[in-house]
């Protein structure tokens, strides 16, 4: 058998190299990890669809939400998807939220909306840090994967298409309104993204403390050795680490 016509004998024996002058095969790492410590410092945004009344259209709902707090900090509906709608909504939001020059990453997918010209100068205009995830990666944008399933699995999305783009814009309103300052988010201990994104939680979340462990004081036996729930502040929220708190240093970017 010939060790050059087998791949695994072939790698092994180092005989299989790159030949002639074709480009090599791309390798595609993984995106940029970055850390959020406060709001306001990494974002996330993205584009989905929401059926329209005739059958095989549909609205396009642009959504931006802050990483660390999960707040939706922005968004929009519009027919069609545009690299002048997505510029004209990060530069409503982060007017409305006084995101000051070199202190936001906004992240997202590869679409010709996040990566137009029309966008990029946008945010070079702002001073915001582009972000991009990795072609065909949705799993690099799980903040707002995991917010668009919130949007469309929740009891009161509507069974039937929107009748019009006044009644998408309209009810998405109201989920926005329900989500930001009544969902208690899982991801940031059951606190409402309003609450986190001011501050809030920090009280909140100790006071729960406080009435968990006199509950475990007045009555011990019901415990029996357990610790009580972990009502610790999240103080990092992770976009793209390699491993939770393993990622190395030199891909690490700290938002200021």
């Amino acid at each position: 058998m010939s060790l050059v016509g087998n791949s695994r004998t072939g790698h092994e024996h180092k005989q299989i190299n790159h030949r002639g002058r074709a480009a090599a095969p791309y390798v595609c790492e993984k995106p940029q990890a970055w850390v959020a410590t406060a709001p306001g410092q990494v974002w996330s945004w993205d584009i989905t669809f929401l059926p329209a009344a005739v059958r095989g259209e549909f609205y396009r709902l642009y959504l931006v939400m802050d990483v660390f707090s999960r707040m939706i900090v922005g968004w929009e509906i519009h027919h069609e998807e545009s690299s002048g709608h997505a510029a004209v909504l990060i530069s409503k939001a982060c007017l409305r939220h006084r995101i000051r020059r070199d202190r936001l990453v906004l992240h997202s997918d590869n679409g010709s909306p996040m990566k137009g010209a029309t966008m990029l100068a946008t945010l070079q205009k702002l001073g915001v840090v582009p972000s991009f995830s990795r072609p065909s990666v949705s799993d690099d944008n799980p903040f707002s994967e995991a917010l668009f399933r919130t949007l469309k699995y929740t009891p009161a999305y509507p069974r039937t298409r929107f009748a019009d783009i006044e009644q998408a814009r309209a009810w998405v309103q109201h989920f926005v309104t329900w989500y930001n300052t009544e969902h208690r988010h899982s991801g940031i201990r059951f606190v409402t993204p309003a609450q986190r994104h001011a501050g809030l939680d920090l009280h909140i979340l100790a006071e729960r403390t406080a009435v968990y462990e006199a509950a475990k004081l007045a009555n011990p036996a019901r415990w029996r050795g357990r610790s009580v729930r972990n009502w610790t502040p999240i103080d990092r929220v992770w976009l793209n680490p390699e491993q939770i708190h393993e990622v190395a240093p030199e891909n690490i970017k700290l938002v200021a």
